[in-house]
C-alpha cells in the first residue's frame, strides 16, 4: 500500500526564529537520507513553495495538495522520508535565499528553468512543459497581443510572465502583484483588464470560474524544474532519478491525469 506523505505548512516566521537559535545560515545540514542525501531536518524532505498556484500547489481542506506536491512526494518516498512544505515568497525561492539559509531542501513552485535562476540554484531535469496565457473577463477579451492595446495587465512579481509582458506589451500598462490570487482578484474586481501567467493555472481558473475567458496562449516553451541549493549534487541526482523512474513506470502519467484530466502529450 502506498503511504501518503503527511504535509505541513510551516510559517516562515517560525523558521526564522529557529535560524536565530542556531539553525540556518551556512551551517551543515542537520541530517541525511538514503544515499547520503543531505536534509535540513531529520526524517523530512523540506520543500519551499509559494501558495496559491492551483493546480500545482494550493490548500484544500487544510492540506497542501497539487501536481508539484505529488511529484515531490515521489522523491520523498525514494529517500525514505516524508515531505514537509514551507510557504514562502516566490522571489526568495528563485533568488536561492531559502537554500542559502538552509530552510529548504528543494523548491517546487512551478518554477521555470532559466539562466538567471540557474545562477542562484541548481535545477532538476524538466518535469513539466508550459507556455504563458492571457485571461480576461468574458465580456472584454483579446484574441492576440494587438488586442491588448490600452489594457491594464496584471503580472505576478518575479515571474516569466512579468518579464514577457514588460518586454512585449508596450501599448499596455503592466501592473505587478505579489502573487497569482491577487492578480486574479484584481481582474475580478475590474482593477485590471487581463492577467498574464502560466497557461496551466489560468486554464484551471477559467474552468472553475464563470465569466472569464482565456484569450490566447503565448508560446514561450518554458520548462519547470525542481530547484535546490547550488552544489547539492546528491539531491539533484535523487530528484532526477525519481523523475526518470516515475516517467518510466507510468506514475508520472497518473499524477498528470489526476490534476489535468488528460495524459501529457
Amino acid at each position: 500500500m502506498k503511504r501518503r506523505s503527511s504535509l505541513a505548512i510551516v510559517a516562515v516566521g517560525a523558521m526564522l526564529a529557529l535560524s536565530a537559535c542556531g539553525g540556518g545560515g551556512d551551517s551543515e545540514p542537520a541530517a541525511t537520507a538514503e544515499g547520503g542525501v543531505p536534509l535540513v531536518k531529520e526524517g523530512k524532505l523540506t520543500t519551499c513553495t509559494h501558495l496559491s498556484y492551483q493546480p500545482f500547489q494550493f490548500e484544500k481542506d487544510g492540506e497542501v495538495v497539487g501536481f508539484d506536491v505529488d511529484i515531490v512526494d515521489a522523491v520523498a518516498k525514494k529517500l525514505g522520508v516524508e515531505q514537509e512544505i514551507i510557504n514562502t515568497s516566490f522571489e526568495t525561492i528563485t533568488s536561492g535565499a531559502e537554500f542559502n539559509q538552509n530552510k529548504c531542501d528543494v523548491a517546487a513552485a512551478a518554477t521555470t528553468i532559466q539562466p538567471k535562476r540557474e545562477e542562484a540554484a541548481d535545477f532538476s531535469e524538466p518535469y513539466f512543459d508550459a507556455n504563458q496565457a492571457i485571461l480576461t473577463k468574458a465580456d472584454k477579451t483579446a484574441k492576440d497581443e494587438a488586442g491588448l492595446k490600452g489594457f491594464r495587465i496584471a503580472a505576478q512579481a518575479g515571474t516569466t510572465g512579468l518579464d514577457y509582458a514588460t518586454e512585449h506589451f508596450k501599448d499596455s500598462e503592466v501592473v505587478t502583484y505579489e502573487d497569482l490570487p491577487l492578480s486574479l482578484e484584481a481582474l475580478k474586481t475590474g482593477q485590471v483588464d487581463a492577467v498574464i501567467n502560466d497557461n496551466g493555472v489560468l486554464y484551471n481558473y477559467n474552468a472553475e470560474n464563470k465569466g472569464f475567458a482565456v484569450g490566447f496562449d503565448i508560446k514561450t516553451d518554458e520548462h519547470y524544474g525542481i530547484s535546490m541549493k547550488k552544489g547539492n549534487s546528491e539531491m539533484k541526482k535523487a530528484v532526477d532519478d525519481t523523475l526518470a523512474e516515475i516517467k518510466e513506470n507510468g506514475e508520472y502519467d497518473k499524477i498528470y491525469e489526476k490534476w489535468f484530466g488528460d495524459a501529457p502529450k
